[in-house]
């Protein structure tokens, strides 16, 4: 199938100390690839470097045609500023700033697109609540929304479904798989690989370098998980240990 996103010798770091170096390899268009390794593996920067947040150390990046504002970027929790004063219909409706603009206005089919992403999520009755009243799982099913209004070719997932209930990650997880159906690219990167092995039939296990890309199955087998965490430990004395869950 034809490359998505091309790594060539990509090094990727801050203030040149490298994070992710030496990574070499194609995604395929419409894949759904799951990015895993310990904490410091690399893989929250790799995502910056795809979404052109972080620019390369060395080596490149190539998006085949791809522009960025065909990206849709989903950060860690943590990064979301949720004390902004803002509503789940108004940030929903953020997702169309590609094609409507910062100051676009919103017409009347833009508003059944918006209720229908809503809806999609199961927030119906929550449009007028503010963000910063909704839980961790309503949050979460408020930035999908947002995410399905993008109507992005490549979707860029950092740990989505981390601290979820069990509905709201299968609900989400159902997604996931509608964008894979529709052909877009997928890449997430996660810590439960109960849910790699059941959902993404396509791997990289990073620990800053790669240590394997291909069949989940393969990918995650007990003697890669111990190399990635061999390799962590080398780096971090305190790195988890991957093996726990082959």
């Amino acid at each position: 199938m034809t490359a998505q996103i091309s790594f060539r010798n990509l090094t990727l770091g801050y203030e040149r100390h490298p994070a992710v170096h030496h990574l070499s390899g194609d995604v395929r268009e419409g894949a759904l690839l799951a990015v895993c390794g310990s904490n410091g593996a690399g893989k929250s920067t790799l995502l910056k470097g795809i979404c052109g947040a972080l620019k390369p150390l060395g080596g490149a990046i190539d998006l085949h045609g791809v522009s960025p504002r065909d990206i849709a970027y989903l950060p860690q929790g943590a990064e979301i500023d949720r004390s902004f004063p803002i509503n789940v219909y108004d940030m929903v409706s953020m997702g169309l700033w590609r094609r409507a603009g910062l100051f676009g206005g919103i017409g009347r089919a833009d508003r059944q697109h918006i209720a229908d992403a809503i809806a999609a999520v199961g927030l119906e009755g929550f449009e007028a609540r503010p963000i910063g009243t909704l839980s961790g799982g309503q949050m979460q099913r408020t930035l999908f929304a947002r995410l399905l209004l993008q109507d992005a070719r490549v979707i860029l997932l950092d740990e989505p479904f981390t601290a979820l209930d069990a509905k709201t990650v299968s609900d989400l997880v159902d997604l996931v798989r509608r964008w894979h159906g529709e052909k877009r690219t997928v890449i997430a990167v996660l810590h439960d690989f109960d849910l790699v092995r059941t959902t993404f039939p396509e791997t990289l296990l990073l620990a800053r370098t790669p240590v394997a890309w291909g069949p989940t199955s393969e990918a995650l087998g007990a003697e890669n998980l111990l190399k990635a965490r061999r390799m962590g430990e080398a780096w971090r004395e305190d790195a988890p240990d991957c093996s726990d869950a082959a």
